[in-house]
């Protein structure tokens, strides 16, 4: 039984995050296509289901997905479920994953609140300028700010290695037949995440510098700084291209990758229950 819940677990929350991501990827491609930019963040993405038939349904669904997901990646961190080395590696991996889950436990409420019709914290936001605050009213916060945008660039800088080097390879096995689209899909997916969040972890940085919480940004504040750019309509199209591949690449996780419950009796004896 417990076996079968840490094999559903993931999958469940890596094809809830590939939703999110889809919507992100989908409206953010059609604002380009149309010139408007303003990218949208991940909670007005998912606000776009509202619209749809049964939206608040489906809504509510993708909240229980992106509880899942952050189960999974609390289990990653603190009970090193996907059993990595437990070297400086490994406890990097495990960190990211903790600082992953505390992100998408910000979406999971938002689009829960959203469901049951209580409204939208923040503004429908992401919250990053509320977090920054936060962090910044504790002792040494520009410090710990600082700190978590290191994090982020980490994280970020890691992703993209992971594409450009199939790395995801490793724990995500693709079958021979469809490798010819599903790799540079991948890739282009992590690629394009690992560059929003290097954008994200800059605005955390002068954030930090600043003592300004109104400085950081989230995905929705780096698609409009590269919209903003030279050639940013150009630029932006493959941001949400990329972004969109990459929910698509969630999709693949959640029938491809290999979850690692060998050592079940290993993370029962890691928990404190």
């Amino acid at each position: 039984m417990a076996h079968s819940f840490f094999e559903a677990l993931p999958r469940i929350g890596y094809a809830a995050r590939g939703v999110v991501y889809i919507l992100l990827g989908g409206l953010a491609l059609t604002s380009a296509l149309w010139g408007g930019g303003g990218g949208e963040g991940s909670s007005e993405a998912l606000s776009s289901l509202l619209g749809l038939p049964l939206g608040r349904i489906a809504l509510g669904l993708v909240s229980l997905g992106l509880l899942a997901y952050v189960l999974w990646k609390f289990a990653q961190g603190l009970l090193n479920a996907d059993n990595r080395e437990k070297d400086l590696q490994g406890f990097a991996i495990r960190g990211g994953n903790l600082i992953s889950g505390g992100a998408n436990l910000v979406l999971m409420f938002s689009a829960a609140s959203m469901a049951l019709n209580l409204g939208q914290s923040n503004g429908g936001g992401e919250g990053e300028e509320a977090a920054s605050a936060w962090l910044l009213q504790q002792p040494f916060g520009p410090l710990l700010l600082g700190l978590v945008a290191c994090g982020i660039l980490a994280a970020g800088g890691a992703q993209f290695w992971y594409g450009i080097s199939h790395g995801y390879r490793k724990r995500m096995p693709l079958p021979q037949a469809q490798k010819l689209w599903m790799d540079p899909l991948s890739s282009f997916g992590l690629m394009a995440r690992g560059t929003v969040f290097a954008i994200i972890s800059g605005f955390l940085f002068f954030a930090a510098l600043t003592v300004s919480p109104d400085q950081a940004g989230g995905v929705k504040e780096a698609l409009n700084y590269v919209y903003a750019l030279p050639y940013g309509r150009v630029l932006y199209g493959v941001m949400s291209l990329g972004l969109l591949a990459f929910g698509l690449y969630g999709m693949l996780q959640a029938r491809y990758r290999r979850v690692d419950v060998s050592d079940l009796a290993e993370i029962r004896a890691a928990a404190p229950i």
